[in-house]
């Protein structure tokens, strides 16, 4: 059964490769299958491609909640509502998933450093109640978890999301919390980035680094996005509170296109993912609330490969969309 799914996803692929993309546009919206990115957006559009919805054992994924792109093993890892960690190919096969047998408990996110080691954000459950960060080596066996201590609000901090930088310093970022910490390479906390909005800390719920070191802070009730560069220093920020088109009403994660310079963030409450330059200007957006393809209910995050390729978590209807620039 799953070899004929492929097979289809294949064929109506090709056939999308071949039609020219303004033949694709006029189709999708005489057939109602997906919904185009506005007209009147600059640059390239990005279109359909396929969906995430099954496990290796060929049962559907439940409410995935993140997934992200790798590009030193060339996978791509989901986190679902089963508490697990899925690992498909670059190919969008489904090979493995983690567990409980990996002391993998109650996963929020991921990432994975140069050297293929992987880290997962774990909060507490019955069986543990400690909030933590999972270290595991290349070869998929945990090594050891990471606390946090030693800074205010420490025994109330829920890590969410994170991400790892060249040096070696790991960035965690929790649900409610001022800031993010960073951690060196020993897993000592050097640093908290906390971005002020008037006379307070803005709130921060995610963090993406990208190729060239930049980092990018997500603050979901603020609706902007905080830009530092490698060594930590506020370069700007962007985004604009609101809930019509091209503004942000709780966004939720961003990510880099770093070959066309464009940023995307998710927009949980909007259905719909918005686009822009290295400068922080709009360019265009995509989605909407529904449940056809290119469509989402309550979207949660989005990660970009090497080849532009764009996923986006799609909670509620129960899939990881893929899309691709034209």
């Amino acid at each position: 059964m799953r070899s004929i799914r492929l097979q289809t996803r294949k064929i109506m692929t090709l056939i999308k490769h071949v039609l020219n993309p303004s033949v694709i546009i006029v189709l999708f919206v005489l057939f109602g299958t997906v919904r185009p990115v506005s007209l009147n957006a600059q640059g390239p559009l990005v279109r359909y491609y396929m969906a995430l919805e099954y496990d290796e054992n060929d049962e559907r994924l439940v409410r995935p909640s993140f997934a992200q792109y790798e590009n030193v093993m060339n996978e791509i890892y989901v986190i679902d509502a089963r508490q697990r960690v899925l690992i498909y190919t670059s190919d969008l096969f489904p090979v493995l998933s983690l567990g409980k047998s990996r002391k993998i408990l109650n996963p929020e996110g991921l990432t994975v450093d140069s050297n293929g080691n992987l880290y997962v954000v774990q909060t507490a459950t019955p069986e543990d109640l400690r909030n933590r960060v999972s270290v595991y080596n290349a070869c998929l066996k945990w090594e050891r978890d990471i606390f946090f201590e030693g800074f205010e609000g420490a025994d109330k901090f829920v890590p969410y999301r994170l991400a790892k930088d060249s040096k070696g310093n790991l960035f965690v970022a929790g649900i409610r919390f001022p800031g993010v910490l960073i951690f060196d390479a020993d897993y000592n906390l050097v640093e908290i980035i906390s971005p002020q909005e008037n006379d307070r800390k803005a709130l921060i719920m995610n963090v993406h680094i990208d190729d060239t070191g930049r980092i990018y802070l997500v603050s979901e009730e603020e609706g902007h996005i905080y830009v530092y560069d490698e060594n930590r220093k506020f370069i700007y920020q962007f985004g604009e509170k609101g809930g019509s088109s091209g503004k942000l009403s709780r966004p939720r994660a961003v990510a880099v296109d770093n070959n066309r310079g464009w940023l995307y963030v998710v927009d949980y409450m909007r259905h719909t993912v918005n686009t822009y330059d290295r400068n922080g200007m709009m360019l265009f957006e995509f989605g909407g609330m529904g449940w056809g393809e290119g469509w989402f209910r309550f979207p949660t995050d989005i990660s970009v490969n090497k080849e532009g390729d764009v996923m986006v978590t799609d909670l509620f209807n129960q899939r990881v969309q893929i899309f691709k620039p034209y």
